[in-house]
């Protein structure tokens, strides 16, 4: 055990979750790579969560932040920010919600605090639809919908959840009908939920579940659910903490693959558009946002430092259109994992869009889930020097990919020949 890690176990809860037996300090990185505290190198296929979206030590970012730093860091949003109304300008005009308003917080958790808190006032209930298989933050209230037992330490809430299917294609008791079937299957299996209950406020779902193991539905579902939701009142959140900002490659958020019937009612992002700075945010139309009676502030949510990155790095993503790059790079990497998956019994599915890319992985011969598979799978990466992550509902047998999204195809190749050599590996 290293002097580090006793430090960490010492002082820090047992429940705070750590990757690999022998764990990792990261000391530094640049562009799709970073280093260990072992002087060694790794090509980076997680980003921090997801949260790396563009690069490691992007100068552009880095200017930013540095320049803001030696003007004011915080003043709390008690006065006027103009880096705040300026970012909160841009993503109004790119969310696609007419008439939105902006509210910056620090994670996607309390974002989707703010979704629940604006919901539950504006419609005056506390009935909440939540996903199977989602994942919503680790707040009170976001724990309270998340409906991943891997990710829910108590079932106590202010809110009363209702789970709805749709959010796994290829698992539960409609996975083996068409895509049409699967989509009426669901929407009729929302009918019939909300003939038994009062009016819930809202439905919550991630466009792709991402600590569920990027799973997601056909596209249209949360269209169709739009259709019946707008005929009870029912708002409309669409979790895009992991999905926006172009990283799926074909849309630049997640809802749109489902935007027949609309835009959402409220959206809430996070994790990318800081590039590892603390940013979160809700965005809603101004009659729900405006829903609030009472005073309310953010210390340190929409911070001049933070806000002065997300406006550098959400620049950069356009002018350098990274959803295209997503798109590209991430289209050819998912073709290459599948011809090498298939020629492993070990691997269940080869799924996802654009630079967000899941790897389920069973026991050979059956559908169960092989856990023990993922581990061995992250570790053997690891020693090839690519770190990747894992999730997934079912007992975390799910390998995550998520590079920043300036990947290049040299580099997907060879993270993609590091894990064919670490899932062959597995037996």
């Amino acid at each position: 055990m290293s002097d580090l890690y006793a430090r960490h176990k010492a002082v820090l809860p047992d429940w705070l979750a750590l990757y690999y037996k022998d764990p990792l300090e990261i000391t530094h990185g640049e562009g799709r790579h970073v280093w260990g505290d072992d002087g060694k190198k790794y090509l980076d296929f997680f980003g921090g969560i997801l949260t790396t979206m563009t690069a490691h030590a992007l100068p552009e970012v880095t200017k930013a932040v540095t320049e803001q730093a030696g003007r004011i860091l915080h003043s709390s949003t008690l006065y006027l920010n103009r880096p705040m109304v300026e970012l909160a300008e841009r993503i109004a005009q790119l969310s696609g919600i007419p008439d939105a308003r902006v509210f910056f917080t620090t994670s996607g958790t309390e974002a989707n605090d703010t979704a629940l808190l604006l919901a539950t006032t504006y419609r005056r209930s506390n009935q909440i639809l939540a996903m199977r298989n989602s994942y919503h933050g680790r707040s009170f209230s976001a724990v309270g919908i998340t409906g991943n037992r891997g990710w829910s330490p108590t079932s106590l809430s202010p809110l009363q959840t209702l789970y709805v299917h749709g959010g796994v294609r290829t698992r539960g008791p409609f996975a083996r009908l068409s895509d049409a079937d699967f989509i009426a299957a669901c929407v009729a299996d929302l009918k019939d939920l909300l003939g038994h209950t009062r009016s819930p406020a809202a439905l919550i779902a991630e466009p792709i579940q991402g600590v569920g193991g990027f799973t997601s539905p056909p596209d249209g579902l949360y269209a169709a659910f739009r259709e019946v939701l707008d005929e009870h009142g029912i708002l409309w959140i669409a979790d895009e903490v992991q999905t926006g900002w172009g990283r799926t490659g074909d849309n630049f958020w997640g809802w749109q693959a489902h935007g027949r019937s609309g835009p959402p009612d409220i959206l809430t992002f996070a994790k990318g558009i800081g590039n590892g700075m603390s940013i979160g945010g809700v965005v809603a139309r101004a009659d729900i946002m405006n829903c609030l009676d009472a005073n309310s502030i953010s210390t340190f949510g929409g911070t001049q430092i933070t806000m002065a990155a997300g406006l550098a790095n959400l620049s950069y993503l356009l002018e350098h259109d990274l959803q295209g790059n997503a798109r590209r790079v991430g289209g050819l990497l998912i073709e290459r994992l599948r011809a090498v998956a298939a020629q492993l019994p070990v691997v269940r599915e080869v799924r996802g869009r654009g630079l967000m890319i899941g790897i389920e992985l069973v026991r050979p011969g059956t559908d169960e889930a092989h856990p023990d598979a993922a581990a061995a799978v992250l570790d053997a990466a690891r020693a090839e020097g690519l770190l990747i992550g894992k999730g997934g509902g079912h007992n975390t047998s799910v390998l995550r990919i998520a590079p920043p999204l300036t990947l290049t195809v040299s580099e997907a190749e060879e993270g993609a020949a590091i894990l064919e050599r670490a899932l062959g590996s597995v037996h």
